[in-house]
């Protein structure tokens, strides 16, 4: 009988968010793949745990996963762990969560701490739709076309950043999206926790006299359906019926809805848009 995957959950910070469960799977499993073995040995010490380790990260991924995989289809259990919080979380555990689905290995998650749900309801941001961008890419090409996305994102945006990067970021991000509500969290569940609600201008102002440590995450305002209106506006009467319509249909409004708020734009009636909906198979 083949063995499994444990995907688990481990500190971001405070040692004693680590669960009872994840201590006794990790004890049970015949070996832990870790994102950095050097990391992760002071977490194993610390709950005097002896299992033996092996390293999973970005640089072995596809390779590693095929060992782990053939390991466990001949019945060791393997447990799964990154740096702080949850495995597969801007963390290269997807590739290995892929191959053991493809191999039939069974997969399960002890859930814990992961550091954008954190950010995200200490934010004072909306929580009901979210958007996660991790870390940035490094190369300017990269990043561009993500934060040319990101302008017109209705959600609330969480991304995470390093200290000597974050001005950088900061600057990038008012520049693109404007001068945006931001609540700017750091060092999470540790000793010296920040959480900053602001905006992008007010938090510029403060790096200027302060140096950024520690880790960060940004939870950033989306645009506001009243500023994606006011926009769409402008564009309306270019704007074919079904452009129209799917315009407030992409915001989650139902399709009768949607017919109202476009009759109500166009000066007509309701059923003048439906009439030119049914024309055109919509």
């Amino acid at each position: 009988m083949a063995g499994m995957l444990y995907l688990c959950a481990t500190p971001i910070g405070n040692l004693k968010d680590m669960s009872p469960r994840v201590i006794e799977t990790l004890n049970s499993v015949d070996i832990i793949a870790a994102e950095d073995t050097r990391n992760s040995i002071h977490l194993l010490t610390h709950f005097d745990i002896h299992t033996p380790m092996t390293s999973y990260h970005e640089y072995n991924k596809v390779e590693k996963a095929d060992e782990l995989v053939a390991r466990m289809l001949k019945g060791e259990n393997v447990a799964l762990i990154t740096d702080a919080g949850t495995p597969a979380i801007s963390d290269p555990g997807e590739v290995l969560v892929k191959k053991c689905q493809e191999a039939g290995i069974t997969v399960t998650s002890l859930p814990g701490p992961a550091a954008l749900i954190v950010a995200l309801t200490l934010s004072g941001l909306p929580t009901r739709r979210f958007c996660f961008e991790a870390f940035l890419p490094y190369e300017k090409k990269e990043r561009k076309p993500i934060l040319e996305e990101l302008v017109n994102e209705t959600r609330t945006i969480i991304i995470y950043e390093a200290p000597h990067r974050l001005v950088k970021t900061l600057e990038e991000l008012k520049e693109v999206l404007g001068n945006r509500k931001i609540t700017i969290c750091r060092e999470l569940t540790k000793k010296f926790e920040t959480i900053l609600p602001t905006t992008f201008e007010e938090a510029l102002s403060i790096y200027e006299k302060e140096e950024p440590r520690g880790e960060y995450v940004l939870v950033i305002e989306g645009k506001s359906f009243e500023e994606k209106q006011k926009e769409a506006q402008a564009s309306w009467g270019s704007m074919s019926i079904e452009e129209h319509m799917r315009f407030y249909e992409d915001t989650g409004i139902d399709h009768k809805e949607a017919m109202k708020l476009v009759a109500r734009d166009r000066g007509v009636g309701k059923r003048e848009i439906y009439k030119s909906l049914l024309e055109n198979g919509e």
